[in-house]
């Protein structure tokens, strides 16, 4: 038996027949030691539901409830996993609910509504930046969550704490940093997972803003993907679909400019001009 009573991983992944899938850009998180450090990362979890997505086989979730989260909320598409997270669920009565189904088709706002919300996970990597892109731009702010703890592959992780100036910075970081507070908790190297994969991954966790300056998101997003879709041109040229010149102008910020020089602000500036 493992630290929690309940079977090891390996076990539990060779027992039913978990092989990691490509195609749901699987990598499971075997070390406990490790799935219990992401799961402290995300900060005290007494009286909070944890949303995580992708359980997989369960290891992070097992982590999540014994550092003292009151109840999990797991989304899994995997059918094959679901045998297994039945197994958690009747090791830790009334606190795991698991959701079948797609990440990208749930109305995550819905799962736990009135209750103390944080989302923890170790995303599949095909969904990971479009859910992060998701949940940094709802209409409504501050969010249902009360913090993001979430793995990506290292170059993500850059990207969303990236600051100006950066070579990695572009718009995953200006809407990271515009609404949330950003920061890169600790590396976890390729050979932690089954299997493993060609890259180190990185926990990042994420805390809502409380007031970010006021913009309109749709117009914001329509901003920053034209100024780094041509991220070598300068403002005047990049943002020519959007305005270009004109906006500029109503902004105050020179056309000379290239994308990865301006700041949160001046992003927001643009796109309340727009």
């Amino acid at each position: 038996m493992s630290i929690d009573g309940l079977p090891p991983l390996r076990d539990v992944i060779e027992r039913h027949g978990l092989a990691a899938k490509k195609s749901l850009g699987q990598n499971f998180l075997l070390d406990l030691n490790l799935t219990g450090k992401v799961a402290r990362a995300a900060g005290n979890l007494e009286g909070v539901t944890v949303i995580e997505v992708g359980p997989g086989p369960g290891g992070l979730t097992r982590a999540l409830l014994m550092n003292g989260a009151a109840r999990v909320v797991a989304i899994e598409r995997d059918d094959r996993c679901l045998a297994a997270l039945t197994e958690v669920a009747a090791h830790y009565p009334g606190r795991l609910e698991v959701v079948p189904g797609d990440a990208l088709k749930t109305d995550f706002s819905k799962l736990a509504p009135g209750e103390t919300v944080k989302i923890v996970a170790n995303l599949p990597y095909n969904i990971g930046t479009e859910l992060l892109v998701r949940w940094l731009t709802p209409a409504e702010w501050p969010p249902f969550y009360g913090s993001l703890t979430l793995m990506f592959q290292r170059e993500v992780a850059e990207r969303i704490v990236a600051a100006p100036g950066d070579s990695a910075y572009g718009r995953l970081g200006v809407l990271a940093g515009w609404r949330t507070e950003a920061k890169i908790a600790f590396d976890v190297p390729r050979q932690a997972f089954v299997p493993p994969p060609k890259i180190t991954s990185s926990v990042v966790h994420l805390v809502p803003r409380s007031a970010p300056l006021a913009a309109n998101v749709a117009k914001l997003g329509r901003i920053t993907e034209a100024a780094f879709g041509q991220r070598r041109k300068m403002l005047r040229q990049s943002l020519k679909s959007v305005g270009g010149e004109r906006l500029l102008d109503a902004a105050g910020i020179d056309g000379t400019r290239r994308a990865e020089t301006l700041n949160v602000a001046e992003f927001v500036a643009l796109a309340n001009a727009m």
